[in-house]
């Protein structure tokens, strides 16, 4: 009989971190599943650790593939997986879970019939946890059989590895990671969220997002890196080409939701690190982020509150030494009422 849960894990260069993400699958106190390793041509010792989970236990098992990115293996393993399994997942394979992370969230889906369950997650490194503040917004509470439409915040409901699917659902669906960029989980994740009758929110802690410390960064880590912001960029667009590309009148609407998100917060967090990126950086970001936001539309910003609207029209008109100064200004009295904010609290202790 196959295993009701799926789960698949992409491999490259984590020789470091791989262990301790396998040790922790292998934990679950779910234990009906299959786990399927992709290795994407790593050039460390990640294949051989892989390989030693696999001839240990049988729920492990490797393919092995050229190396074509994050997105590319995991289409592999989602090839790979076997016949009949009911619930599918994705793990990164720098991070881990905590022991009962898929036993809730299947117990859930068992109890609603919903399409996917998501969970919250927390960043670690080696000082210890805290909450990941990508999913704050959308995991303040548990909701069952609710929805995008229903809980706006779940737009930013990105992350790849934070849910499990129904495998009927993903299939149908037919939406695969794309291949060949950086932030290759918003263009499967969002639509899901749109495409479910239901999901399952869940305010438990489901998932360990690890923040490196040694070596390269992650992917999420390489702020200024000027192929970050334009894989990201591309990302929302991936998104908005699917929405526009639906036939049903409801998701007119819906894109006019998830293009305001774009505008009060997925853009604006490249506004932090433009100070920080070199020339190249803000040519990126002035070519990328403009095209972005007249696709969206020019008069959209007119509606947004001031300081968003100057940092746009600055950025439409490539006056980026105004925008630098600016958002540096920003910066600077944000962190003053932080620091405030801090004495305030000692002091009323």
């Amino acid at each position: 009989m196959a295993p009701r849960l799926s789960v698949v894990v992409p491999i490259y260069n984590v020789e470091r971190y791989l262990e301790e993400c396998l040790d922790s699958i292998a934990a679950q106190t779910f234990d009906d599943f299959e786990c399927v390793m992709v290795d994407d041509g790593s050039t460390d010792g990640s294949a051989a650790i892989a390989e030693r989970y696999a001839a240990e236990d049988a729920r492990f098992r490797l393919v092995r593939q050229e190396n074509k990115g994050l997105g590319a293996a995991r289409n592999t393993g989602w090839r790979h997986l076997g016949e009949g399994t009911e619930y599918l997942a994705f793990v990164d394979s720098d991070d881990s879970l905590p022991p009962g992370a898929y036993q809730l969230m299947i117990d859930t889906l068992d109890r609603t019939g919903s399409d996917f369950a998501a969970g919250n997650v927390l960043r670690f490194r080696s000082t210890g946890y805290y909450q990941s503040g990508a999913h704050v917004k959308p995991f303040r509470e548990t909701r069952l059989k609710t929805h995008v439409t229903e809980l706006p915040a779940l737009v930013t409901d990105r992350t790849a590895w934070n849910k499990v699917y129904r495998r009927s659902f993903f299939d149908g669906a037919g939406i695969r990671y794309p291949e060949g960029i950086l932030y290759e989980d918003a263009p499967v994740s969002v639509p899901h969220h749109y495409l479910a009758g239901s999901v399952d929110v869940l305010s438990e802690h489901i998932y360990h997002w690890r923040e490196r410390e040694l070596g390269d960064p992650s992917i999420t880590q390489g702020r200024t890196n000027p192929r970050g912001l334009i894989d990201r960029v591309r990302s929302m667009e991936l998104v908005r080409e699917w929405l526009l590309a639906r036939p049903e009148p409801k998701f007119h609407e819906n894109l006019r939701s998830y293009d305001h998100n774009c505008l009060v917060e997925e853009i604006p967090m490249f506004f932090w690190w433009v100070p920080d990126g070199d020339q190249a950086y803000r040519e990126v970001y002035q070519e990328h982020v403009s095209r972005l936001v007249r696709a969206i539309g020019v008069e959209r910003i007119d509606a947004l509150r001031a300081p968003l609207r100057l940092k746009y029209r600055l950025t439409l008109a490539n006056r980026m030494d105004e925008f630098v100064a600016l958002q540096r200004l920003h910066r600077f009295y944000r962190h003053r009422r932080r620091q405030l904010a801090r004495l305030s609290h000692r002091a009323a202790a």
